[in-house]
């Protein structure tokens, strides 16, 4: 069951996938084009689903504070990203990106936008 959520894109209550959170957390991640992992108070959050959104990108947003392995999923994303903030995370393709710094420096540089398009979020 999926429902639309604001502007965001869909929001997906997280399945029963396994027990490891990083099982979780790849298996969610490869399921659509733009995957973002995001707390529903993190102002970065909502920066990042503004920009895709903005792009004209439908990501789907996994909010880990409603769910209830949230915490545990945040851990994960904490030892994937190898530092002490773990949201939001993005990953295009089902191929991880990173936080705000690496997707805000892919959208400068100009890589964003053809990553997209391969992942077919993009079509123009």
């Amino acid at each position: 069951m999926h429902y639309q959520g604001d502007s965001w894109g869909f929001y997906l209550p997280t399945r029963s996938i396994g027990s490891d959170p990083m099982e979780r957390v790849v298996k969610l991640a490869s399921e659509s084009a733009v995957v973002i992992f995001s707390l529903s108070s993190c102002c970065m959050c909502h920066a990042v689903k503004r920009l895709f959104c903005g792009m004209g990108v439908n990501p789907t947003v996994y909010e880990l504070d409603q769910d209830p392995r949230g915490k545990d999923m945040e851990t994960a994303l904490m030892r994937l990203l190898g530092n002490s903030q773990a949201v939001p995370v993005v990953f295009i393709g089902g191929k991880l990106i990173g936080s705000m710094d690496r997707v805000m420096a892919s959208h400068i540089n100009g890589t964003l936008v053809p990553l997209l398009k391969e992942a077919g979020a993009l079509w123009l």
